[in-house]
């Protein structure tokens, strides 16, 4: 925060040159406002000066800034509905389940790699999309049954001791299998898809609007991502029926090391639908 200065008692000072007699434009204003009478020896006014103030916002945010915010895609008129109207579509052709909401959040890969991603959840299933802004078209659709996650993690971010790029905040990790069951060749791919688990942080358009505030909150989708999982786990049939969702807070571990790749993916927002600007010349 930057502190205001005080500038009451400061005098203006008039700069002359040695043997110069001609009253400066400081003076002249003087003599005339303050006394009528030229004749009289001008009585020297203070100038007030009102101290400037600073405007704060309660949670600074650089996206605040609307030039800044228009480079996302998703903050262009329309393509926030769009989408939504897309995969209402989508959902009605192919299973016709109840949407209970959308969101749009960013996905954390197991290479700590941003993903911007619109979460759906219908009473069944919990819908992510990869999809594409700027042509306004989905790219990929990851269904995962709700009856078959078992964990949820709540917390902050954790890194190993020698990692090089280390993410702050909080996020949220939902598991449908056992990490452990997870292959070493795909814990080493970036691009797997073979991962038993998502993980999720808030959008960086959260606080450019009102809609968005709605739709980028974390804690909104927890609030209604937790009963729906335990509603789908007590209609469920066979093996899965009577299991019991767990959630804990916990720190989130991403096992990244070296960091290379998403240090200069995230820097540079690769994972959004962004205006990267003209490249000819």
């Amino acid at each position: 925060m930057s502190a205001t200065g005080n500038f009451e008692g400061f005098q203006p000072v008039s700069l002359k040159q040695e043997g110069d007699d001609q009253p400066s434009e400081t003076d002249r204003l003087s003599v005339e406002e303050g006394d009528p009478d030229p004749g009289k020896h001008p009585v020297p006014r203070r100038i007030s000066r009102q101290s400037s103030v600073t405007e704060s916002t309660l949670y600074p945010n650089p996206y605040h800034q609307p030039y800044i915010s228009r480079k996302y895609f998703v903050t262009r008129p329309g393509a926030m509905e769009t989408a939504m109207e897309d995969l209402k579509g989508h959902i009605a052709e192919t299973s016709g389940e109840t949407i209970q909401g959308f969101w749009l959040l960013t996905k954390i890969d197991h290479w700590n790699n941003e993903q911007e991603r619109i979460l759906l959840l219908t009473d069944k299933t919990l819908l992510i999309c990869k999809y594409d802004f700027i042509m306004l078209s989905c790219v990929q659709l990851q269904r995962i049954p709700l009856s078959a996650v078992c964990r949820i993690c709540l917390g902050k971010f954790a890194f190993p001791g020698m990692s090089l790029d280390k993410r702050q905040g909080e996020g949220l990790r939902i598991y449908w299998g056992s990490p452990e069951e997870q292959s070493l060749l795909s814990r080493w791919n970036p691009w797997s898809t073979e991962v038993p688990y998502a993980t999720f942080t808030e959008h960086p358009m959260k606080y450019t609007s009102e809609k968005f505030l709605e739709i980028c909150k974390l804690s909104g989708f927890t609030s209604k991502l937790i009963p729906a999982i335990q509603n789908a786990c007590k209609d469920a049939t066979g093996s899965g029926k009577g299991r019991r969702l767990m959630v804990l807070t916990e720190p989130i571990l991403i096992e990244t090391y070296t960091g290379l790749m998403s240090f200069i993916g995230n820097r540079n927002k690769l994972g959004y639908s962004l205006a990267r600007g003209s490249i000819g010349f």
